[in-house]
């Protein structure tokens, strides 16, 4: 099978599977914003209003810092450059390439959802200034810390085993930004899961698709940029 191949092939793939997750986390945002509002929102509510019963100086500097990790200028900054330090490495385009369709993938899945589904931020002080007041759902923040640091783990893992043991601990990264959005006001308990699962299902993906999977998939990549 020829590389131009290969490449539509993996293109068809990665579209499939972004508009079934795009369709998917519209039909979320429809079923929390119309026929379970009332069966949902009353538990969203309460959860964030009990968040800031419990404010704290101190927990109010770490949410800002857990949530500053996955702004989206952060991820997309990180992102690039290992994405550029990664093809430089290897001598191809494809670990920038990978990075791309990540973040880029994800970035247009939280813009079609936006508009379509316009969901109000919860009804508290919300601590970080400059939010959209009808883009809670879903959470960019969540995303971006399992689309970038999350495929940061899986192309290490992938292209460099002996290092995976290096990057595992950026996958405590959903575990410090989901709690520190929800802490802030910025989003809802469902805003932040549907981004868990929603991210976790296009990184899985997109990981699957565009990076080599066994020892001899390594070989080829490394025969490939010789060649070159």
């Amino acid at each position: 099978m020829s590389t131009s191949t290969t490449r539509r092939e993996a293109a068809r793939t990665l579209a499939l599977v972004w508009i079934l997750v795009v369709l998917g986390v519209l039909g979320v945002g429809w079923l929390l914003t119309g026929p379970l509002v009332s069966a949902v929102g009353p538990w969203d509510d309460g959860v964030a209003r009990w968040l800031e019963d419990h404010r704290t100086a101190d927990l109010d500097t770490a949410a800002a810092a857990g949530s500053a990790i996955a702004d989206t200028i952060v991820g997309v900054a990180i992102a690039v450059v290992v994405g550029l330090a990664g093809s430089w490495w290897q001598r191809s385009w494809r670990p920038f390439v990978y990075f791309a369709v990540l973040v880029a993938g994800y970035l247009a899945l939280y813009l079609v959802v936006t508009h379509f589904v316009p969901r109000d931020r919860p009804p508290v002080e919300i601590l970080d200034p400059g939010l959209v007041p009808d883009h809670s759902f879903p959470s960019g923040h969540v995303a971006t810390s399992i689309v970038v640091y999350g495929g940061i783990v899986l192309w290490v893992a992938a292209v460099a085993p002996r290092w995976r043991r290096w990057v595992w601990p950026l996958l405590l990264a959903p575990l410090v930004v989901a709690p520190s959005r929800l802490y802030q006001g910025a989003h809802h308990p469902t805003d932040v899961m549907t981004s868990l699962v929603s991210a976790t299902i296009w990184v899985l993906a997109v990981a699957r698709v565009l990076l080599p999977r066994t020892a001899d998939d390594r070989v080829q990549d490394r025969s490939a940029m010789v060649e070159a």
